[in-house]
């Protein structure tokens, strides 16, 4: 049974919330397949993780739960179920941990990479188009505020080699366009 089709099939027909879209799942899935390739994990583990982590996303945003890792995990574990997935647990704790606000350090080489490449979403061009494109919105200032409160640090939190090794290059596009920003902010509040 070809399961990475049939995940993939059954995401695409989810409700998607804009910053956290389809192309979002997408990104991270390729991100972690390459970090699986080089780190010597359990690739499909890490591609069905991928594809699933963000299943409960949009039910978050609207208030209708509290947690999109915990609530797409357990949504990820019926679905996985119900297709005779062998690896459900494994998918699972991937899925509960990935989240960067929880601040959880995960213990599998699986759920690692997930996490890194979540985060490496957060970073370069595509990274800073998100941060303007996040529900939450703000100004400017506040949106600046956000790379320095969450986006910079993402480079330092990654744990495998391949991973950081991708966010060099993304981490100095997101140092440049910060740098840049404040420049043209602080012409303004000279005047």
């Amino acid at each position: 049974m070809d399961y990475i089709k049939k995940i993939y099939e059954y995401v695409l027909n989810l409700e998607h919330e804009h910053s956290h879209d389809f192309g979002h799942i997408l990104r991270v899935t390729k991100n972690a397949e390459i970090i699986a390739e080089n780190e010597n994990a359990n690739k499909e583990i890490v591609i069905i993780s991928a594809l699933l982590h963000d299943i409960a996303r949009a039910d978050e945003l609207k208030g209708l739960i509290e947690d999109h890792a915990i609530e797409g995990a357990l949504r990820a574990e019926r679905f996985l179920k119900e297709i005779n997935y062998p690896y459900v647990n494994e998918v699972k704790y991937c899925i509960e941990v990935h989240r960067f606000s929880k601040g959880l350090i995960p213990e599998t080489l699986e759920a690692k990479i997930l996490q890194d490449a979540d985060r490496l979403d957060a970073l370069g061009n595509i990274g800073i188009a998100r941060v303007f494109m996040h529900k939450n919105g703000g100004d400017i200032k506040e949106r600046l505020n956000h790379f320095y409160e969450k986006i910079l640090k993402l480079g330092d939190l990654m744990h495998t080699k391949t991973a950081k090794k991708m966010a060099e290059e993304k981490n100095k596009i997101i140092k440049n366009f910060v740098e840049g920003l404040e420049r043209e902010l602080n012409l303004i509040f000279k005047i």
